[in-house]
């Protein structure tokens, strides 16, 4: 079983596996959610195996909704924005490791497919969509420039091809998700939690890469 929760707002919902971060998909009603989460299983067994951890590549994964949570303006838009009690509670030394080995293996993930892609992605059904260089600028700035300072880090954005300052970046960020404090901690507390932080770091690259890959698909004919 997969411990999951949903994040139901008004428009929109999302399932996320408690345990694998990164590993959080949306639809319009909590099934859509659920289905969209198991479809994208086998994805996730990349990362999984990038990071050295056993992970079912299943698609119809067996989940286990462990809670329900009210969503909020950020839900609808399109980001999991909320933090849990669980993200509350104390995390020892292992599992912060295991959470920063899984969000360094979801940007080799992102590089990866960065790397194997087209600078120019095809359209959205609206002849939307930024190209293959202004999602990897969009994504290094939300990590060195919002979520960096959410875990009390002050960085610099680095230029999208200046492979080795994203690297130093990250390498910061997953230095403060191992060695963050990890006692208990309240909502009044600034900043993000180390599970919450990792969650959100993990999903905004995974998203990513996965829209590149849809993108670089051609259309069926």
């Amino acid at each position: 079983m997969t411990d999951v929760y949903l994040e139901v707002g008004q428009k929109r919902v999302f399932a996320c596996a408690v345990d694998w971060p990164g590993w959080c998909r949306a639809g319009r009603d909590e099934s859509q959610a659920l289905a969209a989460l198991a479809a994208s299983a086998s994805h996730y067994a990349l990362v999984a195996k990038q990071a050295g951890l056993k992970f079912s590549s299943s698609g119809d994964s067996d989940f286990e909704v462990i809670q329900r949570v009210q969503g909020s303006a950020s839900t609808d838009f399109g980001v999991p924005g909320t933090v849990l009690a669980l993200d509350l509670e104390p995390l020892d030394q292992p599992a912060a490791e295991r959470l920063a080995r899984l969000v360094e293996a979801c940007w080799a993930v992102f590089d990866r497919v960065v790397a194997g892609a087209p600078a120019e992605l095809r359209k959205g059904p609206r002849g939307g969509g930024r190209d293959r260089d202004k999602i990897v600028d969009h994504v290094v700035g939300a990590e060195t420039m919002a979520y960096a300072a959410k875990l009390g880090l002050r960085l610099r954005q680095p230029e999208f091809d200046d492979a080795p300052a994203i690297a130093a970046a990250r390498a910061a960020i997953s230095e403060r998700l191992r060695t963050a404090a990890h006692g208990r901690r309240t909502t009044a507390d600034p900043g993000w939690p180390p599970r919450y932080a990792a969650r959100r770091i993990a999903w905004h690259a995974l998203d990513h890469a996965w829209e590149i890959e849809d993108r670089t698909e051609p259309e069926q004919a």
